[in-house]
């Protein structure tokens, strides 16, 4: 009787004003990813000031890419079980939403374990064939190994907030990154500065802020009365369920590692450039990341108010929702892009007092801060369509119109000059033409096909 009557009770996704509603879910989503991003950059912060810039090299750079080359591919498929959970919800079938929760739970606990020992093994060859600098390979090795002990509990939370997101609910996977960042923060602190762990210390203190969120997200799950409800005896993998997860998450996940090749090969030209360059980079990431923290949280946005309204039939809303959150999302990126330049060296200075560090990443954000605005549409436009159940086509137009052209840009462009300068257009460019192609797809596409009344 729980169950039912808590559906009965109205929608505001699917019934609600439209730009409200998109706020509401909004911030939640922000400000959850605005935690996770900054307990990555409070890593980068402590080893750069407390350790030094072989260290701040160590955490980012190289281990970056990689890392996400693989946790990449199961966020990106985690967000099959957020539109699978949120369309079922959307059209109140209970028992298939059971099903996609529990399907998703086992992924997450196979997928973990894959990807955490494919990565642990392949670690030291990855960074070596990347050309990762002789005086950074020791601490990048220690801390990808020890991050990739911990991917069970990431590709836990990831399932369990994208449940809780799909139904609606985004404030207590916001409350579960908020303690994770707080433990984070501590433990960098205890273990790097106290203990002077360095490395592995930063690496130790993810891990375990990890694992709280992970157990916050099974607690949350297994709460009772809810159509969400996890029931351990029930994990297993429903072969239609597990597909329609897959069809959808799959193609976000591969699109996802296109991004993480196309960045492990800029990274390996970067690395060519040496440490000081290594470092720059590294800290212009964890400072570029508060931007995509924004655009990533009105993709999960749009794509679980789409996918709902789907659900339920509501095309005419789908469309306006895609209008009001491009206009949202314009409004956003002006304003972090403004607070980026303007603040470039203070934020800079966070990370590091090297000037010949200071100089270049400066340089670099004067570069691309300017032209985030071109890369909007990609987001929007994407998560829109994904939330219809369709990943694959904005799989293939980010691949090649994002993906694609970098590796050609940097094949074909980078050596006539070969400057850290050529490399960065390879980004605003990229965001440009891949704009113009998802926007001639949305209005000339197929891409809302409309259920059977």
């Amino acid at each position: 009787m729980e169950e039912s009557s808590s559906l009965s009770q109205g929608n505001s996704i699917t019934d609600g004003v439209i730009w409200k509603q998109l706020l509401t879910f909004f911030f939640p989503i922000l400000f959850g990813t605005f935690f996770q991003q900054l307990y990555n950059t409070v890593d980068a912060i402590i080893v750069g000031q407390f350790v030094g810039k072989e260290a701040l090299a160590a955490v980012g750079g190289s281990t970056s890419v990689l890392i996400n080359l693989l946790v990449n591919l199961f966020v990106g498929i985690s967000s099959g079980t957020t539109v699978v959970v949120a369309q079922k919800y959307g059209a109140r079938k209970l028992e298939e939403l059971s099903q996609a929760v529990h399907t998703s739970f086992a992924l997450a606990l196979v997928g973990g374990l894959v990807l955490g020992a494919i990565g642990f093994l392949a670690a030291p060859f990855a960074l070596e064939a990347m050309g990762t600098p002789a005086d950074v390979m020791d601490g990048a090795l220690t801390y990808m190994r020890v991050i990739f002990l911990g991917t069970i509990a990431s590709c836990i939370y990831n399932i369990g907030s994208g449940v809780l997101r799909a139904v609606g609910d985004t404030k207590r996977p916001l409350y579960f990154l908020m303690a994770s960042c707080l433990t984070n923060i501590v433990l960098d602190l205890l273990l790097v500065v106290q203990f002077k762990m360095g490395v592995l210390g930063v690496a130790l203190a993810t891990v375990i802020s990890q694992v709280v969120s992970a157990v916050l997200a099974i607690l949350a799950l297994v709460q009772e009365g809810v159509v969400y409800q996890l029931d351990f005896h029930k994990i297993r993998f429903t072969p239609s369920i597990l597909r329609s997860v897959l069809n959808v998450g799959l193609p976000a996940g591969l699109q996802s590692d296109m991004y993480a090749i196309s960045n492990i090969i800029i990274q390996s030209c970067i690395n060519s450039f040496g440490t000081d360059t290594v470092a720059a980079w590294t800290a212009f990431g964890k400072i570029d990341g508060f931007f995509w923290m924004v655009m990533g949280a009105f993709g999960v946005s749009i794509t679980t108010f789409v996918s709902q309204n789907y659900g339920a039939m509501k095309y005419d809303r789908v469309k306006k929702s895609i209008k009001v959150c491009l206009g949202m999302a314009f409004l956003f990126t002006v304003v972090v892009s403004t607070f980026f330049l303007v603040f470039a060296n203070p934020l800079y200075h966070l990370f590091t007092s090297d000037a010949n560090v200071l100089e270049l990443g400066l340089m670099m954000m004067r570069y691309m801060a300017p032209f985030y605005w071109t890369y909007i549409f990609v987001e929007i436009l994407s998560g829109a369509i994904r939330g219809t159940g369709n990943a694959l086509t904005p799989m293939l137009l980010t691949c090649g119109g994002i993906c694609v052209m970098r590796v050609l840009w940097i094949i074909f462009i980078l050596p006539l000059r070969r400057e850290m300068t050529t490399v960065i257009y390879s980004y605003p460019i990229s965001w440009a033409f891949t704009s113009v192609l998802f926007i001639v797809y949305y209005l000339r596409g197929n891409w809302l096909k409309t259920k059977a009344q």
